[in-house]
């Protein structure tokens, strides 16, 4: 049951750079992808960070982190996560549910994503913090009110990207901090693994955005 917790750390596609105290302290490496965790000011739950490098272009990648409905193929433990409003190409708004083993409460959230690319670096960064409102809170489910996040990527060349993602979270509820903690490392491993694989379907696999430059 407590394997599962590690879902509040797969992908909230959620403001700005997890920030705290310390530095960012090596966890574990699988399958070139590496994960780190640092302490944070007034919190018990520690922020987390994870890498890799990606046979992908920057547009296949941005394509796949902006096809909301995909979240839920690839996002694990990802219920469900509906578009709730695009702003324009490189913003939108969505609502998503995670579920957690009984008798735990399912969380959910409402999150922002926008998208801005570095003319000069041509790194891209994607915000998407947690935000109030949009959605009523539910029944029998815990809203997420507070996520900070960040994803980096930065293009190697025409089929490879650097991607570097960072988060803050409090899920709410009664968790203990130091199971959350515990299990953190293995949300990221999980997801970053299944997007290795849904980079290769067709529709991202060309995919060319008008706001992305490779």
């Amino acid at each position: 049951m407590y394997k599962s917790l590690f879902i509040f750390f797969c992908l909230l596609i959620h403001a700005t750079a997890a920030t705290g105290q310390g530095s960012w302290q090596f966890m574990t490496e699988k399958d070139g992808i590496r994960v780190f965790s640092k302490e944070v000011a007034n919190s018990k739950i520690k922020a987390i960070k994870a890498e890799c490098t990606l046979n992908s272009s920057a547009s296949q990648l941005v394509a796949l982190l902006l096809d909301i409905p995909a979240a839920e193929q690839w996002v694990f433990h990802t219920k469900s996560c509906v578009l709730l409003k695009k702003v324009s190409p490189s913003e939108l708004y969505y609502y998503s549910e995670v579920t957690l083993p009984w008798p735990l409460e399912n969380r959910d959230f409402v999150a922002r994503i926008r998208v801005s690319q570095d003319p000069v670096t041509k790194v891209i960064t994607i915000d998407a913090p947690a935000i109030p409102g949009w959605v009523p809170v539910k029944k029998d489910l815990v809203r997420i009110s507070h996520s900070v996040g960040l994803w980096v990527i930065t293009p190697l060349d025409k089929e490879h990207v650097k991607l570097e993602y960072s988060l803050q979270v409090d899920p709410g509820g009664v968790l203990p901090a130091w199971l959350v903690n515990a299990f953190a490392a293995q949300g990221p491993l999980e997801s970053f693994k299944s997007m290795r694989e849904h980079l290769l379907l067709p529709k991202y696999k060309n995919a060319s955005l008008p706001f992305i430059v490779n």
